[in-house]
C-alpha cells in the first residue's frame, strides 16, 4: 500500500492513519515528524534543515524530499507507506513522483478525507486536552464524563485549550489548507489517483470507507 493521505486539520487523518498502520504494517510518514527526527539525530539533511529553521525560514523542498527519500529507503517501508503532510502543492507532487519512480515505489492512490467546514470548525474549536494524562476531549462531541473515564483524573479533569485550536486561528488555518489543497486535488484527480472519503461519522465507519477507497485505488493501478 503506497498512498498519500490528504485532509484538513481535524479531518481525522492521524486517527485513521494509526488504524491503517496496525492493519497493514506499513509506516505513517509525516514530514513534520521526519524533520524533527532528522534535526534531533543530527543527520546531514537534518543539520541543513535546522540551519534554515533557526534562520526563521521554511525548509526548502529539496531538503524535505531528501529526508522523505531516506525514510522510504528503510526496511519497514519496503511494503509501502502512508504519506501524511506531503506533498502540499503540485510542484512538490511532481518532485515526489520522480523520487518514487527512482526507488520503484509509485503511488497507488491519494485519499482525500472529506469533512464539511462547519464540522471541522466544531471539531477543532471544541478540542480540549487533559493537562494530567493528555486525553483528548471535545466539548461538543465527547465532553468530560464521556466513557471511558479519564483515568486517573476522574470525570472532571483540568482541561487545556491549545492556542492553535482557538477560533481566531482556526479560520485562517482552514483557509490556508483549502487554498493549498484545491490545486493538488485537481492534479491527482486528473491522473486518476484521487479517492474521496466521507470522514464524518464513527471512527470504525470512516475506517471502513477508507479501506474501500484504498482498495478501489489499488485496483485501478493493478
Amino acid at each position: 500500500m503506497r498512498i498519500v493521505l490528504v485532509g484538513a486539520p481535524g479531518a481525522g487523518k492521524g486517527t485513521q492513519a494509526k488504524k491503517l498502520v496496525e492493519a497493514h504494517g506499513v509506516p505513517q510518514v509525516s514530514t513534520g515528524d521526519l524533520l524533527r527526527a532528522a534535526v534531533r539525530d543530527g543527520t546531514p539533511l537534518g543539520l541543513a534543515a535546522k540551519a534554515t529553521m533557526d534562520a526563521g525560514k521554511l525548509v526548502d523542498d529539496a531538503t524535505v524530499l531528501g529526508i522523505i527519500r531516506e525514510r522510504l529507503a528503510q526496511p519497514d517501508a519496503a511494503n509501502g507507506f502512508i504519506l501524511d503532510g506531503y506533498p502540499r502543492n503540485t510542484a512538490q507532487a511532481d518532485a515526489l513522483d520522480v523520487v518514487l519512480a527512482e526507488i520503484g515505489q509509485p503511488l497507488e492512490g491519494v485519499i482525500l478525507m472529506d469533512v464539511d467546514r462547519d464540522l471541522l470548525f466544531k471539531r477543532l474549536t471544541g478540542r480540549r486536552s487533559c493537562k494530567q494524562c493528555g486525553r483528548i476531549f471535545n466539548i461538543y462531541f465527547s465532553p468530560p464524563g464521556t466513557p471511558p473515564a479519564c483515568v486517573p483524573c476522574g470525570d472532571a479533569p483540568e482541561l487545556e485549550h491549545r492556542k492553535d485550536d482557538q477560533e481566531a486561528v482556526i479560520g485562517p488555518r482552514l483557509d490556508t489548507y483549502e487554498k493549498q489543497t484545491a490545486p493538488l486535488v485537481e492534479y491527482y484527480s486528473k491522473r486518476g489517483l484521487l479517492e474521496k472519503v466521507d470522514a464524518d461519522g464513527e471512527i470504525d465507519d470512516v475506517y471502513a470507507r477508507l479501506e474501500a477507497a484504498i482498495e478501489r485505488a489499488r485496483s485501478r493501478k493493478a
